[in-house]
């Protein structure tokens, strides 16, 4: 194996683990007033990968029904514009 094919192994292992680690999963401490604005914000970044999982498995799903309300909705919200929501603004033309 060449150096190059190498590289390549393990930057798509890195990428694997790196994914493997943003998977939603059950929330064994669950909190009796709902999830807040932080869990809303992270679970709205990590929205492809849950949803892909969703797909395969019944017990996970891309949004925390028992939230607190807006607080929970307004970090989902701005989780899921964040890291992707930006990528469209470096393709605007300028004159």
């Amino acid at each position: 194996m060449g150096q190059v094919t190498v590289r390549r192994v393990l930057l798509g292992a890195a990428v694997v683990l790196l994914l493997g680690a943003c998977a939603a999963g059950t929330n064994a401490a669950e909190s009796h007033s709902g999830a807040g604005f932080w869990l809303g914000l992270w679970q709205g970044m990590i929205i492809p990968v849950t949803f892909v999982i969703s797909l395969f498995n019944d017990n996970v799903s891309i949004y925390e029904v028992h939230n607190n309300g807006n607080w929970y909705d307004f970090g989902f919200v701005l989780g899921l514009t964040f890291p992707y929501g930006a990528a469209g603004g470096g393709a605007a033309r300028r004159r």
